[in-house]
């Protein structure tokens, strides 16, 4: 029983033995996080006033399959706990408790005016705001004989204030400062500025009404958990085959990375090629400058409709239309070119479909219902659009990073890569998001689930 509940040596049991006010763990995914989290009130089960809470952003987050909720249940009833799964809590022969909640609003903080908790955790810190952590910190109270402390864990975000508040444990190229972890610092709240000390003497000298708070990160990535790489060794290879850029976050624990040129999408990363193999899949996806509003810009968006095969586990972009049309010339175009791009597809026994994103509303439903029946004869879906167009062409950017997108050479060549390149901060993303778009479409087999009239689905 002791085997199955112990912490693993290095970063974890650093986390676990560290004596600071407040401890950040983590960095990289898959290093013992939740584990750690779980593992720590357990040192204070025999003591009957202990009560600790771990906080998620939402609920869900918490009874997720494979979630805390579920980790807590591993644990937790190997020392006689007794769950309590309508209130999420956890009871222990002793009366201590453990409590699981989450904070899904701003204001969701003053649920807990009033409370005394002596062990306060927060299960990635950084879906948090500063001011529910430093409100919760004035409920980091205790009467039992516990010392008050709060625990956390993180994944890497450069532009969330935890990446400020664990800087002095960063070095200047996002990487951990190895010879800083587990190392105490102390800071003071002054208004509110956060005044930091080497020691508190430092701090009581300067602020002599201020009781200073110690606070330390220690930074663990999936190799620091051979637990995990043993029961499932393909998951190195899931965080390798990520974006750059969430890569660099969560394989290798960077805090700096940003998505920026050459980062999202390399041009290095696309082979042009004369011949593109016979066979597979394809689909041309349109993202159309959909509105007046929009139009009526000094730099107006560009309609883009790329075309793409799938054959062979490669991607090729096989063309690339993009210009300023009106209304009129927008749905000409859009016919004709998806019309002639079905004959020559007919022609070679490939699999063909058009695409579109599809506006949110019913006023987007009925345009869809619309195309389709122009396009008689013609595999034609109007795709919804979910997220944000960059988070959409992640998995494009991952396939084309370890060379299975390929184009096929063309004079619209430079244009599609120079846009993809320079994203995000390229003027206009109309190609790339019409690149996503049909590189869904081949993943999927060029086929959406619907009701046939998309007006009523």
């Amino acid at each position: 029983m002791d085997e199955a509940i112990r912490a693993q040596v290095g970063p974890q049991e650093a986390f676990l033995a560290n004596s600071a006010d407040i401890a950040v763990y983590g960095g990289g995914a898959g290093g013992g996080k939740t584990w750690a989290l779980l593992l720590e009130p357990l040192r204070h089960i025999k003591n009957p006033d202990f009560g600790a809470v771990i906080f998620r952003r939402t609920s869900p987050q918490i009874r997720n399959e494979g979630g805390m909720w579920d980790e807590s249940q591993r644990i937790y009833s190997l020392v006689g706990g007794t769950q309590r799964e309508t209130t999420l809590e956890w009871a222990f022969p002793s009366g201590a408790r453990i409590k699981f909640s989450h904070m899904q609003y701003e204001s969701d903080k003053y649920n807990w005016q009033g409370s005394q908790i002596p062990l306060i955790e927060f299960d990635e810190l950084t879906h948090f705001t500063k001011s529910q952590f430093f409100y919760m910190l004035s409920r980091s109270r205790s009467t039992c004989g516990v010392k008050p402390y709060m625990r956390a864990t993180t994944n890497p975000d450069p532009d969330s204030w935890v990446a400020e508040f664990i800087a002095w444990w960063i070095g200047e190229d996002g990487y951990p400062l190895m010879e800083r972890a587990g190392i105490l610092r102390w800071f003071v709240m002054i208004g509110d500025d956060m005044k930091w000390g080497d020691s508190p003497a430092e701090l009581q000298a300067k602020y002599p009404e201020s009781l200073p708070k110690s606070v330390t990160f220690i930074p663990a990535k999936l190799e620091d958990n051979p637990a995990l790489m043993e029961k499932d060794p393909g998951y190195l290879a899931n965080l390798n085959a990520l974006p750059y850029v969430e890569r660099m976050r969560l394989q290798a624990g960077n805090w700096k990375v940003r998505p920026e040129a050459g980062n999202v999408f390399n041009r290095g990363w696309f082979e042009i090629v004369d011949e593109i193999p016979a066979g597979g899949i394809e689909c041309r996806f349109w993202d159309f400058a959909a509105t007046k509003k929009e139009l009526a810009k000094e730099d107006p968006d560009f309609t883009a409709g790329v075309k793409m095969r799938y054959v062979n586990s490669t991607w090729y972009v096989l063309d690339v239309v993009c210009d300023r049309w009106g209304p009129a010339e927008v749905e000409r175009n859009f016919l004709n070119i998806s019309l002639q791009d079905a004959d020559a597809a007919r022609q070679q026994g490939i699999e063909y479909s058009v695409a579109w994103e599809q506006e949110p509303g019913s006023a987007g439903k009925r345009e869809t219902w619309r195309l389709v029946g122009l396009l008689k004869g013609i595999t034609a879906h109007g795709i919804p659009s979910r997220g944000d167009k960059l988070a959409r062409a992640k998995p494009l950017a991952a396939q084309a990073e370890v060379g299975n997108v390929k184009i096929k050479r063309g004079p619209w060549n430079d244009a599609f890569l120079n846009e993809l390149h320079n994203q995000p901060a390229a003027p206009h993303d109309d190609r790339m998001d019409a690149a996503a778009g049909a590189f869904a479409q081949t993943l999927s087999g060029g086929r959406v689930q619907q009701s046939a009239n998309p007006f009523y689905s």
